[in-house]
């Protein structure tokens, strides 16, 4: 554990990004191994905004990421932070605790509040528009999305004292849960299943991207599936029943051209309708 924490402490860029390219290579073929929907769509076409999104979430991020050491770097000089403040643990025990919380904050805060608030939910809308979840899908998000993440992601840090080691970790995880469990594969159901008891897994982030209410508003997890199920907001939908994309903004032609989600957050709210409840464990 202590080299793997001194390996993310010090973590190249190019590893970092061989991570990030690397998961969607990996995914994206597995996709055409074991999709959990046939293809119906021109993958390369349909991956182009997700591309540019991704990029633009590089270029929010990079100049970002000084701030975020910094505060790191004070932290853990001033034991401040939950995972500081906390009985002393083994070294597994500490690095666990750390990644937990920084999910619970930068990730699993994050999106419950971006569906709750509804200037947020037009910016977050950009990812819920998309037709076809596939791999690719994990980083489409709007610019304005990018800093909103970072501002919580920042906030954790802060709040649980997280050293550079554990955060470059979490993010790392972050990438390649998010890639795996947006991807289009089918996983034996048994094995879903008991993935997501700890993780988030395909089939149960998938009825996130459900077009209607409630689901729409269930399942805001990323790498723990714990938060969840703490917290109420697990819901299961057979995978066959799960429509992609917001039964409110519907133009597909619309939410697959760059320049009309980049304009998205400024169109009018139409909130999503609420169907009626098919299937709630």
């Amino acid at each position: 554990m202590e080299e793997l924490i001194r390996y993310f402490e010090t973590i190249p860029p190019l590893h970092r990004s061989l991570i990030l390219v690397g998961g969607i290579t990996f995914f994206w073929i597995l996709e055409g191994i074991v999709p959990l929907f046939s293809v119906k769509y021109k993958k390369w076409r349909h991956a182009i905004p997700n591309f540019f999104f991704t990029l633009t979430t590089i270029i929010v991020n990079l100049p970002l990421a000084f701030i975020l050491l910094k505060t790191s770097d004070w932290t853990v000089a001033n034991d401040f932070g939950i995972i500081n403040w906390l009985p002393e643990m083994p070294l597994w025990l500490y690095v666990l605790a750390g990644v937990l919380l920084l999910d619970l904050i930068g990730a699993y805060t994050a999106h419950l509040v971006e569906h709750k608030v509804k200037p947020l939910w037009m910016i977050h809308l950009v990812h819920h528009s998309d037709h076809h979840v596939d791999t690719t899908t994990a980083n489409r998000h709007h610019p304005l999305e990018s800093v909103i993440r970072y501002l919580f992601t920042l906030i954790g840090v802060f709040v649980v004292g997280a050293p550079i080691g554990i955060i470059m970790l979490y993010q790392s995880l972050s990438v390649v849960l998010s890639q795996f469990n947006h991807a289009n594969i089918r996983l034996p159901k048994k094995v879903d299943k008991a993935l997501s008891w700890i993780v988030i897994s395909p089939d149960m982030h998938k009825v996130h991207h459900h077009y209607v209410l409630p689901y729409t508003d269930s399942n805001y997890g990323n790498i723990f599936s714990i938060w969840d199920r703490l917290f109420g907001t697990y819901m299961y939908l057979e995978p066959e029943k799960i429509i992609y994309g917001v039964d409110t903004f519907p133009d597909e032609k619309e939410n697959s051209s760059i320049v009309g989600l980049l304009k998205q957050p400024f169109n009018k709210y139409r909130r999503p309708t609420t169907a009626v409840q098919e299937q709630h464990q």
